[in-house]
């Protein structure tokens, strides 16, 4: 069994009673009207949910990998589906990366509002024509003047129009195999709005609460303070951001799982055929069970990776593990999400039920923030030692 501290229970409550005020009926909603859940966001900040994993000398609650991965699961299972997922994850990346890069001048002027949720970061790597291979971005920043001249393209840049500031990736060395290992990308922080950042929406399947968007950056001079770590070394800067994303992504997937199945277990339970509830039918009560079971055995690898984490391991096992933990989850909770939506019949097809929103969500896991399959591709080289695919 899995062992719940006093603390994490107190803050597992937390998020359930923010899930429950903010439940299936406001996303429905939000998505379609495509409005930001301001609201929700607000209330993340107000109960310090985007400071639990900052020290508390920075502003936070001192807590670590395995009590945000409990409220995000927390968060989504208790009514918001994919909603806070997202909301949430982005409220995240530019706190979890400036704890272990910033300056103290960075420090003092962001952690701190990031960490009660005054203030909310976005993060721009991915490019058009760079997908998975970052070291091939375009965007470059050039040294000028005492800071840095940047310029370049982004996409699927989310909720930057309702953030205060911008974690960017630019190329500041030559591409080639030689730059990557000497370290070509630098991370700077950089405040919004600014009239050299321009974006546009992407029109989207799902999550329609969040705008993504393509970034054009025309012109952008930032000063040297404005970098982030070390100059060339941003990628190194970004790792362990980049296997608390994955984590955090599997901890939301089986949160929006689980809200899921308990919906269509309702369902199954109250609809009435032919005399008997639907769930007494073996075709649609096996693959529920089914579902529960893949969930939580994949609970367990996200629990067990975010342990890892917690105890500072950086070995490739633990990040294995992670990766492993995003792929079982996702898996997962699109199976179960699949079976909980085909339990309603017809109805799952209609808004009503959340059921067609909630399976259009989780697709987006599927792809993000890693593909499932390039992380099988990392299984596959890095921990069953086969050759390198890609």
């Amino acid at each position: 069994m899995l062992i719940i501290t006093d603390t994490q229970q107190m803050i597992i409550e937390t998020a359930e009673k923010v899930a429950k005020a903010f439940g299936p009926e406001y996303w429905r909603k939000c998505d379609e009207n495509e409005i930001y859940p301001a609201e929700f966001v607000d209330e993340l900040g107000a109960q310090g949910f985007f400071g639990l994993a900052v020290p508390e000398t920075m502003g936070g609650s001192g807590q670590g990998m395995t009590e945000l991965c409990l409220a995000m699961e927390a968060l989504c299972r208790g009514g918001g589906g994919g909603g806070p997922a997202l909301g949430y994850l982005f409220g995240l990346l530019g706190t979890l990366t400036l704890v272990k890069s910033a300056s103290t001048l960075q420090s003092d002027q962001y952690l701190a509002p990031f960490a009660r949720g005054e203030k909310i970061c976005a993060f721009a790597l991915s490019e058009p024509d760079a997908g998975t291979n970052s070291f091939n971005i375009k965007t470059t920043a050039v040294a000028e003047g005492g800071g840095f001249r940047i310029n370049g393209n982004k996409w699927f840049i989310t909720n930057i129009d309702n953030s205060d500031a911008l974690l960017l990736v630019a190329k500041t060395a030559p591409s080639g195999k030689e730059a990557a290992k000497s370290g070509s990308l630098s991370l700077f922080l950089i405040d919004l709005p600014n009239e050299s950042l321009n974006y546009t929406p992407i029109p989207k399947h799902g999550f329609n609460y969040y705008k993504s968007n393509q970034l054009f950056i025309e012109d952008l001079f930032v000063p040297e303070s404005a970098l982030v770590g070390t100059l060339g070394k941003g990628f190194a800067s970004l790792a362990p951001t980049l296997n608390a994303e994955r984590l955090l992504v599997a901890a939301g997937a089986i949160g929006l799982a689980r809200l899921a199945l308990s919906s269509a277990v309702l369902y199954a339970s109250e609809r009435v055929v032919f005399d008997v509830p639907i769930g007494a039918h073996q075709a649609v009560q096996h693959p529920l069970a089914a579902a529960h079971a893949r969930l939580e055995s994949a609970w367990c690898t996200v629990r067990q990776a975010a342990a890892m984490e917690d105890q500072g391991d950086q070995s490739a096992h633990a990040t294995a593990l992670a990766n492993t933990a995003k792929y079982v989850a996702v898996e997962a909770a699109i199976d179960a999400c699949y079976h909980s939506l085909q339990a309603h019949g017809g109805a799952g097809y209609a808004r009503e039920y959340h059921q067609e929103r909630w399976w259009r969500e989780v697709q987006l896991f599927r792809l993000a923030p890693l593909t499932q399959q390039m992380t099988l591709n990392f299984i596959g080289q890095h921990v069953l030692g086969l050759p390198r695919s890609y």
